[in-house]
């Protein structure tokens, strides 16, 4: 008796012009979404990044006032690899993101900003597929962004951001979250994957203080054989995939 084969999963919509992706640190798009990203901004769409910290807690050999500027200035060279050049930094404190008001406050402020009709996180669950065991800073950031993506069409929650300038927008149509283990979605990343790689490569530091491996393989090797994955239910292309929330 065979097992059961997953759901191939659905192409993304296309129906979109701007997209904001909020996530918690320098890096966390470059490990699973930056091949997409690369192929919507050369269809002409407009991306933007958000970072609640500058990933300053992480590498045990750099103090975090170093570390802090050093993965700043990564991840700008990694946005700009795959065309994104609007990349804001929240300065909240990297490992204890604290999920609340304060939080959903300054994403929703972002997506009142930006005016996404898309908008991108990371996995917000406990764990990564049942296996591992997720980040607090992850979780908090990524239930925030599912969160404000409604706040954000609200005037009454946050009114201070409406004296401030920054109009409600409720045209926010997905939420979509990268690294679910539960995914319905998927983008062709073939035109991307080598912008991926590069992009990647930008957070030279964090992955030298990661890996003994040489840097380009490891990030080569990653990020193919995660797209592969996602292949297999999206008609055996290489792919990322994403849980798409509709609003």
């Amino acid at each position: 008796m065979t097992e059961p084969t997953s759901a191939q999963l659905k192409p993304m919509p296309e129906d979109w012009r701007r997209a904001l992706a909020v996530v918690a640190h320098p890096d966390d798009l470059e490990y699973g979404c930056s091949a997409a990203i690369a192929a919507w901004t050369d269809a002409g769409r407009e991306v933007a990044y958000v970072l609640a910290t500058r990933g300053e807690a992480g590498i045990d050999t750099v103090p975090p006032a170093e570390c802090g500027p050093l993965r700043e200035r990564e991840q700008r060279a990694s946005a700009a690899v795959v065309g994104v050049t609007a990349v804001d930094f929240l300065d909240h404190r990297d490992g204890v993101i604290e999920y609340g008001p304060a939080l959903r406050r300054d994403i929703a402020a972002a997506i009142r900003r930006h005016r996404p009709e898309l908008v991108i996180t990371l996995n917000h669950r406990d764990t990564w597929g049942g296996i591992a065991w997720n980040t607090p800073d992850h979780v908090a950031v990524g239930r925030a962004t599912l969160d404000a993506a409604g706040d954000a069409g609200n005037r009454w929650i946050f009114p201070d951001l409406t004296e401030q300038g920054l109009e409600p927008w409720n045209g926010v149509r997905w939420v979509a979250v990268a690294g679910s283990a539960s995914p319905t979605h998927a983008v062709d990343a073939t035109p991307g994957l080598d912008r991926a790689v590069a992009s990647l490569l930008e957070h030279r530091s964090y992955i030298n203080a990661l890996t003994d491996e040489n840097a380009e393989t490891y990030a080569r090797n990653f990020l193919t054989e995660a797209a592969h994955s996602v292949g297999e239910r999206f008609h055996n292309r290489p792919a990322v995939a994403f849980e798409l929330f509709p609003r």
